[in-house]
């Protein structure tokens, strides 16, 4: 089957086409994003591959129906960038990646957690510089803490194992217990007492309706002085404004951030030569005790490999008339 793959960087092609020796599709790759102006491109492709950043909302869908586009696989665990109710009105199946790799975006959160903890970032620019003194480098243990789950899936679940093996209280919040978190160790509780018990708090949950802003000015208000909140996840989840009110008040007492709610224009490409004309990402990099990266918590070979693997196994499968396992359903 001739695939149309938006967003289609360097190395995910390398791990595509590796895949694709055990599948034979056609792969078409493009460098542009998916969205309304470019959705022209996919014209006779049968299938759509996208990723995070692109857009595939209802006028984007309404023209890939007309060029004849069946099936929309997003090469990501979330599908937030898709809109689900008008690709089913124009008959296109939507398949995501359920499962790559949790330890990959755990092990990720955990290191950025390290990072802003400890003012690793901090101190490497420093001593690159010479500059050997510790002061304003000292952070705490983490042995004794409490860390707070805003979503206890696979991933938010590898997390807190990591977490209890520095002997953290693990503290969760989600709207679906899962048994294996409590049998682990973790207790539940609702957001309120997440906010006001946690010295961490880290987001692995989904951006929903209901989970949009589930961090703003309110739940910022009832953290404890100096929280640590990390979020690898997904940039909606957290009231960027608000959370740069909390910084400079002092509520926060640091920010960790693998995802931002206007990351589309920035993330995966390189603006080193550009002037970055949004505000608030000059903003919030401007903080000695914020930490942005640009989406790669998931970036590992295992992650990339499954990725990959799974997506041109959902486009076999629709191809073949099978049932799709990893179809997202309407809601």
């Amino acid at each position: 089957m001739r695939v149309a793959i938006f967003s289609a960087k360097k190395y995910e092609r390398e791990f595509l086409s590796a895949a694709n020796a055990s599948y034979g599709h056609d792969l078409v790759y493009f460098d542009s994003r998916l969205e309304p102006e470019t959705a022209s491109l996919a014209a006779g492709f049968v299938a759509v591959s996208v990723f995070v950043n692109d857009c595939a909302d209802g006028e984007t869908v309404r023209v890939l129906a007309g060029g004849g586009t069946r099936l929309v696989a997003t090469r990501s665990t979330g599908f937030n960038h898709v809109d689900l109710k008008a690709a089913s009105r124009h008959g296109i199946a939507v398949v995501r990646v359920v499962d790559y790799s949790p330890y990959s975006v755990a092990e990720f959160a955990v290191g950025l957690l390290l990072a802003l903890n400890r003012k690793i970032h901090r101190a490497y620019n420093r001593t690159r510089d010479g500059n050997f003194e510790l002061d304003g480098l000292m952070g705490f243990d983490f042995h004794g803490r409490c860390v707070g789950l805003i979503g206890t899936g696979k991933i938010g679940r590898v997390f807190a194992g990591i977490m209890r093996g520095f002997g953290c209280d693990i503290r969760g919040y989600d709207k679906f217990p899962n048994r294996e978190f409590t049998a682990a160790g973790g207790t539940y509780t609702d957001l309120d007492d997440i906010c006001a018990l946690a010295d961490i708090i880290s987001l692995h949950c989904p951006l929903t309706h209901e989970t949009h802003h589930v961090i703003n000015a309110r739940t910022l208000a009832t953290m404890k002085p100096g929280t640590l909140l990390v979020n690898t996840s997904r940039g909606g989840l957290i009231d960027t404004d608000a959370a740069i009110a909390a910084l400079k008040s002092g509520r926060l007492g640091g920010l960790a951030l693998d995802v931002y709610e206007q990351e589309t224009e920035l993330f995966f490409q390189d603006l080193s030569s550009e002037i970055i004309i949004d505000d608030v990402i000059q903003r919030l990099v401007s903080f000695p005790n914020v930490i942005v990266t640009g989406h790669q918590a998931f970036f590992t070979r295992e992650a990339v490999g499954t990725i990959a693997a799974t997506t041109l196994e959902s486009i076999a499968d629709f191809e073949a008339g099978r049932p799709l396992r990893n179809q997202v359903a309407l809601a």
